[in-house]
């Protein structure tokens, strides 16, 4: 909900899910214009490409909102993400120093109805954690016992494993139902055919930025609060039958 405090100039209700405190970051296109970066406050998508070229945007971002996902711009210290946010908060809050126009009516500001969203990023490698002891334990029932549901190291150290980072997909695209070797009678001999027990989860996933760190060195979790760019939610599909 929006603050008694800080208020925008842009009007929107209480049930907004982009009040000026919540700056998001993404990629999207209009039907006459190419994928480029954004953000959104109200109903609107904020395009931070026209944005930046009036100059309201830091100077360590020029250029960098003209491309086709948030990489470049994920790739920067920590200090400028939050300075840009600094900057997109003076320029909507009531009573700006900085937005000579205070009116929707500027190439700046986009209906949301008139927007196609893209993936936000182009995604190297995905990481997934094992982190629910429910999730965990009615998984573990599928393949084991209930008693030996948990395997005994599960309490002790944090289980992530590579996911499938070609498949990450934006909202709303089709998902064609997985197919692999099945064993639907356990007396008889597997058999090729489509997924019928599809798992869906639904999660939060994080954005890892900053400075690419080299192979062997890894980021302490004392970094955690700086390397953090944005998260989102994310369906993670499992075909039980085939993984069984």
């Amino acid at each position: 909900m929006e603050s008694k405090i800080l208020k925008s100039w842009v009007k929107y209700d209480a049930t907004c899910e982009f009040p000026i405190q919540n700056i998001p970051f993404g990629v999207f296109s209009t039907k006459n214009n190419k994928a480029r970066c954004g953000s959104a406050i109200g109903e609107y998508v904020i395009d931070l490409s026209e944005l930046s070229k009036i100059g309201i945007l830091p100077a360590e971002t020029k250029g960098i909102f003209d491309k086709d996902s948030l990489n470049a711009f994920m790739g920067l210290n920590h200090t400028v993400w939050t300075k840009t946010r600094e900057a997109l908060i003076e320029y909507f809050r009531e009573g700006s120093s900085t937005a000579k126009e205070q009116t929707t009516q500027t190439p700046i500001l986009i209906p949301m109805k008139d927007v196609k969203m893209h993936l936000p990023a182009q995604i190297g490698d995905y990481t997934d954690f094992y982190s629910s002891r429910f999730h965990a334990t009615n998984v573990g029932m599928m393949f084991r016992d209930k008693k030996n549901a948990l395997k005994p190291n599960w309490l002790h150290l944090p289980v992530g494993y590579h996911g499938r980072a070609s498949s990450i997909v934006v909202s709303g695209t089709d998902i064609t139902r997985p197919k692999g070797q099945l064993r639907p009678d356990p007396n008889a001999n597997p058999v090729f055919g489509v997924c019928e027990k599809l798992d869906f989860e639904l999660e939060m996933a994080f954005f890892v930025g900053g400075k690419q760190n080299a192979l062997g060195e890894p980021i302490k979790i004392s970094e955690a609060k700086d390397r953090i760019f944005g998260m989102v939610l994310m369906n993670d599909w499992s075909a039980r039958d085939v993984q069984k």
